[in-house]
């Protein structure tokens, strides 16, 4: 299945999981639930995810690196200030919390099955092979920057 590394931009996958747990909320529910206001609620996850993710991608600028998720190798430094202090894939997280959002507004439980569907995906697919060509290309630097801060969060 390596044939999948890096091929499916993370926002689409994203964007396909988001349709997921709609479906899943609409047509197999499994448990409902009523917050208060549900709409708000995700439009401040998800701008927290918007703004978590646009740290990661603005550090990225700053240095002059590739923001492009379908081609690490093309990365010419680490980025490890900032957002990255707390997260090695602040833009992944961003994702997550915008779903987590999604599942907050959709008032199923059922919906909650697409957020460990996106990071197991995520991580597999694209997070995993990142890191091996990031550690082939920074060496012990980036070895010793994974063992610092975590994955996710």
């Amino acid at each position: 299945m390596r044939w999948l590394d890096n091929r499916i931009p993370p926002p689409v996958v994203g964007l396909l999981v988001a349709l997921a747990m709609w479906g899943l909320a609409r047509w197999f529910p499994v448990v409902r639930f009523a917050l208060p206001w549900p709409w708000l609620l995700c439009l401040a996850v998800a701008l927290l995810g918007g703004i978590v993710s646009t740290a990661g991608a603005r550090a990225f600028r700053r240095v002059r690196t590739t923001v492009n998720p379908l081609h690490p190798e093309r990365a010419s430094s680490m980025v490890t200030s900032g957002i990255f202090r707390f997260t090695r894939n602040p833009m992944y997280v961003g994702i997550a919390l915008v779903l987590l959002g999604f599942f907050l507004a959709f008032g199923a439980l059922s919906a909650i099955l697409g957020l460990p569907a996106f990071v197991g995906y995520i991580t597999r697919f694209q997070i995993l092979p990142e890191e091996r060509i990031l550690e082939a290309k920074f060496g012990s630097a980036y070895a010793a920057y994974r063992a610092r801060v975590r994955r996710w969060l």
